[in-house]
């Protein structure tokens, strides 16, 4: 398709002229004797470039070309001036002329001219192109963008789980329903108001951080279970997940997931208890022979007490009497470990001393110990300090424990073996104590150790019930704790039990 090329000129015979020549090269051309007829003509035909005169009556070609740039910015306009008008040609580029050329027009400057005329129409062609298909990008960009947007908005809102985004200095920026329905805060009291301190506990946030280390260096995100305290300063327990957002090396905010495990929590322990009940049923089943037993010592005792009251034996009163005493003892703790087993306790957190706990459970076996020359010694933590505890059930876990591994030395009975048990205190990290209760007695191969925590199992034959270890880790996991064990057999046996505190200004948790 021909350029489309609009000469205005008073002078007639020389735009005739000039219009022969360039249509000869292949131009369409379009003619005008003034300005005014030049700019009626471009707003019919839109030429491409326009060659106007500089000097004509009415409308000189600087006023033209003012027009037209006004009308189409786009358009190339060259002017041709006379003699004695190179200012004004001049002044003609600071409007927007493309060129200008003097008279008589010559065909090799008007050739070059047009040329570049041309390659600037061209270049604004081009230019248009890329900018029409940029700001098509662009609206496909943005409208994908806010697509994503959009559905990461829902994302958020219908998420389950609770969502709480901060900037670089920890202000909320995002905190989604759930979250809301988890911490008790409605959205616009926290959003831009909260920091992440007055949403989690100190205690929280120290594990948070120590995840953000755990984050840096394997570069994997890992939950663990915690509680978080809601706005009615109740306790719920949640699965927490957290990390640092991070921009060229600088910290640019951080985001937390946290999973309400309320109804989970409430679930297992419902399974817990029937399963707990279920096991009770069968442990009083496998221990009837342990019950027959008992009562066979009761009457054994009732005889020989009878026979001292007849002859007035003082040592078979005495005998029998003891016998008594040793069933009442043996019955005692049998009903006392079904009820700890079966019965769901809350955990209760007051203020003690670990380490006075485990010294006194040490000096409460001594005599025994002592009676079958076995060493009991504690190696407390100085550290440790008074905090917020379940102290009846770290008394119960420790009394079981020493217990059991003062019954391993007995039976052990190697001549010439010394034995010892060893308690030991720890303050660990976290938050967290740990108590480890080692011997040297019997030990346990690996079929004894994948049968110590079921029900009615016993190392002591019909000395013992099998409730025991059943009872403590009941007892360490309704305290948010753990308990491993490392045992061999001949060697003896380790607990290493790891128990959650509270400092005391967190006293209470019921």
């Amino acid at each position: 398709m021909p350029t489309k090329l609009l000469l205005i000129d008073d002078e007639q015979t020389s735009t005739s002229l000039l219009a022969l020549s360039l249509k000869s090269d292949g131009y369409e051309v379009l003619t005008a004797e003034n300005g005014r007829q030049g700019l009626e003509i471009f707003d019919r035909e839109l030429p491409d470039i326009v060659i106007t005169d500089i000097r004509m009556p009415g409308m000189d070609g600087i006023e033209v070309l003012k027009e037209i740039k006004k009308r189409a910015h786009t358009a190339e306009v060259i002017i041709v001036t006379g003699h004695g008008d190179i200012d004004n040609a001049i002044d003609s580029l600071k409007y927007g002329a493309s060129d200008f050329i003097n008279k008589p027009v010559r065909a090799e400057t008007l050739s070059v001219a047009l040329e570049r005329a041309k390659n600037k129409l061209d270049l604004q062609a081009k230019l248009d192109t890329y900018t029409k298909n940029l700001e098509q990008e662009v609206e496909t960009v943005t409208h994908e963008l806010r697509m994503q947007s959009n559905f990461l908005e829902k994302l958020i809102k219908t998420s389950e789980e609770g969502i709480v985004a901060t900037d670089r200095v920890f202000t909320v920026i995002i905190y989604n329903p759930a979250a809301e329905h988890i911490l008790g805060y409605t959205a616009d009291a926290v959003l831009y108001r909260k920091k992440a301190k007055d949403l989690f506990s100190l205690d929280l946030m120290r594990k948070y951080q120590a995840k953000r280390h755990d984050y840096q260096r394997r570069k994997k995100l890992e939950h663990f279970e915690t509680h978080v305290r809601n706005k009615d300063g109740d306790l719920v327990p949640v699965r927490f997940t957290g990390v640092f957002l991070y921009e060229e090396g600088r910290i640019m905010g951080s985001v937390a997931f946290i999973q309400d495990l309320s109804e989970i929590k409430r679930l297992e322990k419902e399974v817990l208890m029937s399963e707990r009940l279920a096991t009770v049923g069968q442990t009083v089943a496998g221990m009837a022979h342990g019950v027959k037993n008992i009562l066979h010592g009761f009457k054994g005792g009732s005889y020989l007490m009878e026979v001292g009251f007849k002859n007035n034996d003082t040592e078979k009163l005495k005998s029998g009497w003891q016998m008594i005493q040793k069933n009442i003892n043996h019955t005692s703790e049998l009903v006392m470990d079904l009820l700890t087993y079966s019965k769901d306790r809350d955990v209760a957190y007051v203020p003690c001393d670990p380490n006075d706990i485990a010294a006194e459970v040490c000096e409460t076996f001594t005599g025994t110990a002592t009676e079958h020359n076995i060493r009991v010694t504690a190696k407390l933590d100085p550290a440790i300090k008074t905090v917020a505890m379940d102290k009846t059930s770290i008394h119960t876990i420790l009394m079981n424990l020493v217990s059991n591994a003062i019954d391993a030395c007995i039976f052990d009975d190697i001549p010439g073996k010394s034995y010892e048990v060893k308690v030991k205190t720890t303050l660990a990290e976290n938050h967290v104590i740990q108590f480890e209760v080692a011997d040297n007695g019997t030990g346990m191969d690996k079929k004894l150790r994948d049968k110590m925590f079921t029900s009615f199992f016993s190392t002591k034959g019909h000395k013992g019930t099998g409730l025991g270890l059943l009872v403590t880790r009941k007892l360490i996991e309704d305290h948010d704790g753990s308990i491993d064990v490392f045992s061999e057999a001949g060697k003896g046996t380790t607990f290493i039990i790891d128990l959650p505190y509270e400092d005391i200004k967190n006293e209470a948790r019921a």
